[in-house]
């Protein structure tokens, strides 16, 4: 009799349970992703919605005609296109791609387009993984993903080294879209771990931007190259939210919207501490822009806020019950919204017309990134993320299924005191990382991988 008392209450301890979860994600916003973060400045976003535009150009056959250019144009010079890369001439073995010299803004641009879900050869490079298969540098990584991006660099490492040898000052960087910004982000990596391969160029020239980012890699790498890729996200996009493998995102494309369901259910009863510690869990890379264009229980689109940070916890883990998960994703929602984000961003910058001012600007913001950075090494290394505070091998460590290569053997020869500093403290670790600059601030050092 009193089993049979009891039943009612604990259905109603259930279904309240059940109320206070539903409530709770309902109210979840994007906004709530990066509420604590700092506003991006115009400087440093300026190159997001040229880049995307380019990202853009990879899809026109001919860009001498466009077909589908947006208002203003793709902003492409066809006569300095160095190349361009179709399906036919990858083969298959990574999405198309263009590399432009940029020299209205001293860049050499590799532009990599996103998924082509007519494409066999796409979902090849997707389902190239499993769980913890591909380790890589002292972490993990999604194993199709870094080998699109190391046949990229094998192809065209000859060309980026004449260009970066004939142009000493430009930047070098490597922009994708979805499945094009893990190839994106994983080729940065490459790059920077292999840089006598493409002239010896700068640690501080090499850049990596991943629109609407794949979580491609685990959290220690994340963070340890937050100073060289960044990552932009458009309100609600659900791909850098969702923790399921890629493979399996793709594979149940057609009822994406239950995947998600059910993924939001099993992440809100994992605890953040637990998901922080799993060394396999792969998150979005480097540092985070997002583009917050709505607000909750308000209709239609506001004047875009562009955050940024790099964070350690909290790094998109929920995802956003939004019926704009998917269109958030689009490139070319993107491109509109960091445009009219810029544009606003430079209406409100009242010094731009001033050098000397926007010379102290520019100095603030780099400090606040270094700040920034380092901050988020500190709390990686008290959250006890694995491996975050090892700082990362000459060549990178390439591990898998298909054995030790002679390139791994070599990156674990010389990382041997490599693990013997795995144990340092926090100041040591600062010391090696950082610099003072003449007023006393933590500056990261410009060679402070190069060892």
């Amino acid at each position: 009799m009193s089993i049979l008392c009891g039943l009612p209450l604990v259905e109603c301890v259930y279904c309240l349970a059940c109320a206070r979860w539903a409530w709770k994600r309902c109210l979840h916003t994007a906004g709530h992703d990066s509420e604590t973060w700092g506003l991006a400045t115009a400087e440093e976003f300026e190159p997001v919605p040229r880049l995307c535009r380019y990202i853009l150009a990879v899809y026109e056959d001919d860009l001498w005609h466009p077909i589908w250019a947006p208002p203003g144009g793709y902003g492409i010079n066809p006569a300095w296109i160095r190349l361009k890369k179709t399906y036919e001439d990858t083969q298959g073995r990574a999405p198309p791609y263009l590399l432009y010299v940029d020299h209205d803004h001293a860049d050499i641009v590799l532009a990599i387009r996103g998924l082509n879900l007519a494409k066999e050869s796409d979902y090849a490079v997707l389902l190239d993984n499993r769980l913890g298969k591909r380790k890589f540098d002292g972490g993990y990584v999604h194993n199709g993903l870094l080998k699109a991006a190391g046949w990229v660099l094998d192809s065209e490492c000859e060309v980026l080294r004449e260009l970066v040898e004939k142009h000493p000052n430009y930047t070098l960087t490597f922009a994708g879209h979805s499945l094009g910004s893990g190839v994106a982000s994983m080729l940065t990596i490459l790059v920077v771990q292999n840089r006598e391969r493409v002239g010896n160029i700068e640690r501080g020239r090499v850049r990596g931007y991943a629109i609407a980012p794949a979580r491609c890699m685990s959290l220690n790498l994340a963070v340890r190259y937050a100073d060289v890729i960044n990552s932009v996200v458009l309100q609600d996009d659900f791909l850098p939210r969702t923790a399921t493998p890629l493979e399996d995102i793709f594979k149940s494309l057609f009822c994406l919207p239950c995947l998600l369901c059910l993924r939001c259910m099993r992440d809100t009863c994992i605890s953040e501490e637990r998901m922080l510690k799993d060394p396999r869990r792969l998150y979005a890379p480097g540092r985070l822009y997002h583009i917050v264009e709505r607000k909750p229980f308000r209709a239609g689109r506001f004047p875009p806020v562009v955050r940024t940070a790099v964070p350690v916890d909290g790094r998109f883990e929920h995802i956003v019950l939004s019926c704009n998960a998917t269109s958030d994703h689009a490139v070319i929602w993107i491109e509109r919204e960091a445009q009219r984000a810029l544009q606003l961003m430079l209406e409100k910058d009242q010094t731009m017309e001033i050098p000397a001012k926007q010379t102290m600007e520019r100095q603030e913001t780099l400090n606040r990134h270094s700040e920034e950075y380092k901050a988020a090494l500190h709390r990686a290394k008290t959250l006890d993320v694995p491996h975050a505070d090892t700082p990362p091998s000459q060549y990178g460590t390439f591990g898998g299924e298909e054995g030790k290569s002679s390139r791994e053997s070599q990156a674990e020869s010389s990382s041997g005191s490599t693990n013997k500093s795995k144990y340092e403290s926090w100041e040591e670790l600062i010391e090696r990382l950082f610099d003072k600059d003449e007023h006393g601030h933590m500056v990261l050092k410009k060679s402070s991988f190069d060892d």
